[in-house]
């Protein structure tokens, strides 16, 4: 999402500057590679890069091929093969052992303009919404259609679906929302071979800190890195102002405990971290949040205070369920031999971010399977008499 939100702002810039550009986009990739589906890099005609593709590696040939994009006025599919040992003449040698499909289109005209209008609906409001991007491998010279049509979870649609069995297509793209993960698809259409990639979009993540002292800014200058939308809330005016937090991603708010959650949306991509410091102020806040729907609650402080917590709820008779428990993170953060306010922001954010992912925060060295799931990127074939089941 903080990637699209980049690629936008550089597009419009350009365009301002009476720039011509194109979008580079990953589509599929077989085995490993540094970037997934869904990583775009925008590209200008006098080589302005925003966003990527790659770790480096792709991006120059990327480039020229954008150039050719940008003249031609028509998409490109480009395959890179960073198994391949002649890879290395174009100065790759990834070493990822993987093929890479990547579809550059050009971003001019009605087209153009109808591309990046996708792009802004995604990111408009906290919505989670699926992309379909169209493209043929079979044979890169049929007209590739590339990024075309968006809904969102509330049934809001952008432009088309340019195939016959626009029936089947829907139904994929119910079952991306549902099981929130991205698919990819075949589909005969007039005798040609056509990729669906439904790519879901999630908005960013709403970090929310009960506190604002000198500890908070980092963790908010973090956030801010990943693309994250944080909410600074504290009861004191001195420490709950913006000249503390200028990030532009950054909400500050003063407010006393039983005030706070009225001026808080609170949605699935929502987390928590209590670090004001005022063990009565956060219990406050804790209380609250255990009547929401909230997956991660982070307690910052010891061992000691998270049980005084729990001891006082019990002592009032609130019984915290299995669902409530497993959201609280008390202390917070990873087990990283954190002591300054930047290694503690570092702990939180990778706590966080592995709940997000549901990932086992191990080291990558200890993984024995691939680094990500390959499964989700089998490209499954859907003919006109297949059902529901027949696409999961």
């Amino acid at each position: 999402m903080h990637e699209i939100v980049a690629i936008i702002k550089a597009y419009q810039e350009a365009s301002a500057d009476g720039k011509k550009s194109a979008l580079a986009t990953v589509v599929h990739v077989e085995g490993s590679s540094y970037r997934r589906p869904g990583a775009r890099m925008l590209i200008t005609e006098d080589a302005e890069l925003t966003g990527s593709i790659s770790g480096g590696c792709l991006e120059g040939d990327a480039f020229r091929k954008a150039l050719h994009v940008i003249l031609s006025d028509k998409p490109m599919l480009v395959t890179y093969d960073t198994a391949d040992d002649d890879d290395a003449r174009f100065g790759m040698g990834l070493g990822c052992q993987g093929v890479i499909q990547v579809l550059i289109e050009p971003l001019q005209g009605e087209r153009g303009t109808a591309i990046i209008d996708l792009l802004i609906r995604a990111t408009a409001s906290r919505q989670q919404s699926v992309l379909l991007t169209l493209f043929s491998i079979e044979d890169k010279r049929l007209p590739q259609h590339g990024s075309c049509f968006l809904i969102t979870e509330q049934g809001d649609e952008f432009g088309e679906i340019p195939l016959q069995h626009t029936v089947m297509v829907r139904k994929e793209i119910q079952l991306v929302m549902e099981q929130q993960k991205s698919s990819f698809s075949k589909y005969e259409n007039n005798a040609t071979e056509i990729v669906v990639f439904a790519e879901f979009i999630q908005p960013p993540v709403s970090l929310v800190i009960i506190g604002a002292g000198n500890d908070v800014v980092p963790l908010v200058k973090m956030a801010d890195i990943l693309g994250w939308q944080s909410t600074v809330i504290d009861g004191r005016p001195m420490y709950a102002s913006k000249e503390r937090f200028p990030m532009p991603s950054c909400q500050v708010l003063h407010a006393k405990a039983d005030h706070i959650l009225t001026h808080v949306k609170i949605d699935s991509r929502t987390v928590f971290v209590l670090m004001s410091h005022n063990y009565n102020y956060d219990l406050a806040i804790l209380k609250a949040l255990l009547d929401k729907e909230v997956f991660y609650i982070g307690i910052l402080g010891p061992h000691k205070k998270m049980k005084m917590m729990m001891d006082e709820l019990t002592a009032e008779g609130i019984v915290l369920s299995q669902k409530q428990l497993n959201a609280i993170y008390g202390p917070v953060g990873l087990n990283i031999g954190a002591e300054t306010a930047e290694e503690i922001a570092v702990s939180i954010i990778a706590e966080i971010q592995a709940k997000l992912t549901a990932a086992n925060a191990v080291p990558l060295r200890d993984k024995q399977d691939a680094i990500h799931q390959r499964t989700d990127l089998v490209i499954k074939a859907v003919s006109s008499t297949s059902s529901v089941s027949d696409i999961i």
